[in-house]
């Protein structure tokens, strides 16, 4: 499948695509609760020294995020969403 043709596949409109970006985020941030934790007991009562003492924890966070944040999780939640339009568009004719 060419690339051109794939892109047009995956396309939604902004509004979808916001949505499933913040959908996509809400998840990360609840499959990362335990590193979203240590992060914060590391920056409780710091202010600048929080960027080369809780180095570690901001990694580990970051490093979480990501699998559950980038442009591949997107395209597959772009897929499924068309997958799910597709198969209620049908249902109605």
């Amino acid at each position: 499948m060419g690339y051109i043709q794939e892109a047009r596949e995956n396309h939604v409109k902004k509004k979808v695509e916001e949505a499933l970006r913040s959908k996509m985020k809400q998840k990360a941030l609840k499959e990362c609760d335990q590193f979203t934790s240590k992060y914060a007991q590391c920056a409780s009562g710091r202010t600048l020294s929080v960027v080369w003492q809780c180095r570690k924890q901001a990694k580990e966070l970051n490093l979480c995020l990501h699998q559950y944040t980038n442009d591949a999780v997107l395209e597959e939640m772009k897929k499924e969403y068309m997958l799910q339009q597709n198969g209620k568009g049908s249902a109605r004719i």
